[in-house]
C-alpha cells in the first residue's frame, strides 16, 4: 500500500476527509495511475505525530487529490530513541547513499559535518543546493520505508558546531579503530535506553584526526568498534544504525 506525507492542515476530521496536494498529485494520477475506490496510507511526517491514516481515494483532479478516512492507527515504526547521526562529508555522491539507508533504519535527524581531513568543500550558495536535494532524498527513503516521521538533514556544520549541537545528548558513540574490543561495543550497546538521545559521529575518508577524537571523548563519548574489518566512510553508518536499530527495536506493530 501507498504512502504520502500531508500537511495537517489539510486534514478535515469532521468531513473525515484529507487533501492531497503538490507533487503526490501528480504521482498518484500520472506516475502510478491509481483509481477511486483504492487504498493509501497518509500522515503528517510531523515529529510527535504518530497518527497514520489508513484512506480511500475519493476524487482525482489535476491539482488535488481527495480521500476519505475509513480508520487511523498509531504508527509503531519509529524507534523508541532518537539518534543523530553527525556524518563526515564523503566524496561523491556517497552521503546520499548514506542518507537513504539510515532513514530506513531509523534515523531522526542527519547531521554532515567538516572535519579537519573532508575532502569536499561546499560554499554557502552550494550547500543550500545540496541540502534541499538531501533533504528530498531523506523524504523519499521516509515514503519507501514507511516512517512516520521525515528525518531533517541538516545544512552542513563545522567541527566545532557539531560539537556544540551535540553536547546536550543522553549518549554520543564515535566508531575508531583504536576503541576497545567488541565486547566493549556491546556493552556500550546494550546501555542505550529507550527515550535516550544518542549522537554517532563517523569520521571521514582519511578518519579523525586524535585531536578529534580526544574533544569527543572530553564531550562524554563513547569510543567503539565495528568490528575486525577496517569500513567505508558510507559503510559505517549504516553498520552503526543497524547494530542501535537492532537493540531498540520493539515487537510492537
Amino acid at each position: 500500500m501507498y504512502r504520502f506525507f500531508i500537511e495537517e492542515s489539510n486534514i478535515d476530521t469532521q468531513e473525515g476527509k484529507i487533501r492531497i496536494v503538490g507533487d503526490d498529485v501528480n504521482h498518484i494520477r500520472n506516475v502510478l495511475r491509481m483509481k477511486s475506490g483504492e487504498q493509501i496510507l497518509l500522515c503528517t511526517g510531523q515529529e510527535g505525530d504518530p497518527v497514520e491514516y489508513l484512506c480511500e481515494i475519493d476524487e482525482i483532479r489535476s491539482d488535488e487529490v481527495t480521500a476519505r478516512i475509513l480508520d487511523l492507527q498509531k504508527n509503531a515504526r519509529e524507534l523508541p530513541s532518537d539518534l543523530y547521526l553527525f556524518q563526515a562529508l564523503p566524496k561523491g555522491d556517497r552521503f546520499e547513499n548514506v542518507i537513504q539507508k539510515c532513514v530506513e533504519l531509523g534515523v531522526h535527524e542527519i547531521i554532515p559535518v567538516i572535519t579537519a581531513r573532508t575532502i569536499v568543500k561546499l560554499d554557502e550558495k552550494r550547500a543550500a543546493r545540496k541540502t534541499e536535494r538531501w533533504n528530498a532524498i531523506s523524504l523519499a527513503a521516509a515514503k519507501q520505508s514507511k516512517r512516520a516521521f521525515v528525518p531533517e538533514v541538516t545544512k552542513p556544520l563545522n567541527w566545532n558546531q557539531a560539537l556544540k549541537s551535540a553536547a546536550g545528548l543522553d549518549k554520543i558513540l564515535v566508531p575508531y579503530e583504536n576503541a576497545q574490543g567488541i565486547a566493549h561495543t556491546r556493552q556500550v550497546i546494550d546501555e542505550v535506553n529507550p527515550g535516550e538521545s544518542v549522537g554517532i559521529f563517523i569520521g571521514p575518508e582519511g578518519g579523525f584526526e586524535e585531536k578529534e577524537i580526544e574533544q569527543l571523548l572530553a564531550l562524554g563519548a563513547e569510543s567503539i568498534t565495528l568490528g575486525h574489518r577496517i569500513l567505508r566512510t558510507d559503510t559505517a553508518s549504516p553498520a552503526i544504525l543497524a547494530m542501535l536499530m537492532l537493540h531498540l527495536e520493539s515487537d510492537e506493530e
